[in-house]
């Protein structure tokens, strides 16, 4: 059994070049040297330690974890949605293309997932078509909403119909940067405002009709899928008895429910078992966040603290989910 990691970032070298060329225009600093450098934007920073863009380095840092197979995805920072079309174009490319090049280092070890300028849909369907076709990426990752608009807006539908005929899954991964809501303080941004921003994601695709119009379309959701394991029973109520809950959609949110995966990144055996309990181990995923510090060090070990975790689950979770998604056989 083959133990699959479908949360896994990195920031490629070409974007790191791109940064250091012009950290103004991206609103990010570089600052130190060799190994310990950091990544700066306003007061958030991070540690640019090798394994983000060293694929010989990732490797030694999935051994340390456990992990033989990592699907790796930009890191969250580098979605420069907020950019103009042109540098958000150039910069999707330059992170698949750098991808690639990690994969192509590694394919042993490593497989690859897109990004996109997701400010321009156009231009994200085209990056797509191209990371497919010339990188055989079976997935991408989008942030949970992009500026202040949703995924379930009626601009992304030919996105997710261009998604779903290239057969690849969404891995929707949050990056909330509001600091209102009083979130600005003790990383809250991070700890509550990232799962809520899954959450309002899940909800708005469930509620909006847009999950409806792509059935074949599949959706993986970082950090346990927020909150919606705890209130997808809210959703569905609220759905029965609120007639603006069905506007746009009569299918129940439970229904919905079932059709999304998820990584067991909740940092809590007993969430993980109420999450494996709600949807299936063939809807969940090992997933680390690595190498930001709010991921998992101890992705298996984690695992196998889950209470009554069978081995056909724990079978499911390390590997046979994984594979359905990128459409390998064992």
């Amino acid at each position: 059994m083959k133990r699959y990691d479908l949360h896994n970032h990195v920031i490629p070298q070409g974007v790191i070049d791109a940064v250091l060329a012009d950290p103004e225009n991206f609103n990010t600093r570089i600052e130190g040297e060799g190994d310990n450098r950091r990544v700066v934007r306003k007061e958030n920073s991070f540690p640019l330690v090798p394994e983000y863009y060293d694929a010989d380095a990732k490797v030694e840092a999935m051994e340390r974890k456990g992990i033989d197979i990592s699907v790796i995805s930009a890191a969250p920072p580098t979605f420069y949605y907020w950019t103009k079309p042109e540098i958000g174009r150039r910069m999707a490319r330059l992170a698949n293309d750098g991808i690639a090049a990690m994969v192509a280092k590694r394919p042993d070890r490593l497989r690859g997932m897109a990004t996109l300028p997701m400010q321009d849909v156009e231009a994200s369907i085209e990056e797509l078509e191209r990371a497919v076709r010339e990188h055989g990426f079976r997935a991408v990752e989008i942030q949970a909403a992009v500026n202040d608009r949703q995924i379930a807006d009626l601009y992304y539908r030919p996105l997710l119909r261009a998604a779903e005929k290239l057969g690849v899954f969404m891995f929707i991964h949050p990056n909330w940067w509001c600091t209102d809501m009083g979130l600005d303080k003790y990383y809250l941004i991070n700890m509550i405002g990232n799962p809520l921003e899954t959450t309002i994601f899940t909800a708005n695709m469930m509620f909006s009709g847009a999950l409806d119009e792509v059935p074949k379309l599949r959706f993986l959701l970082a950090h346990g899928g927020g909150y919606v394991p705890y209130q997808i029973g809210r959703f569905r109520h609220g759905h029965a008895v609120r007639p603006e809950a069905r506007t746009l959609s009569t299918t129940s949110p439970i229904d919905h429910f079932q059709r999304f995966y998820y990584d067991c990144l909740t940092h809590n055996p007993q969430s993980t078992r109420h999450l494996i309990d709600s949807v299936g181990a063939d809807h969940c995923v090992l997933g680390t966040d690595s190498p930001f510090d709010m991921g998992d060090e101890a992705p298996v070990d984690n695992l196998d603290r889950v209470p009554r975790l069978t081995p056909a689950e724990r079978d499911q979770i390390c590997c046979g989910t994984a594979m359905t998604l990128l459409g390998e056989t064992r």
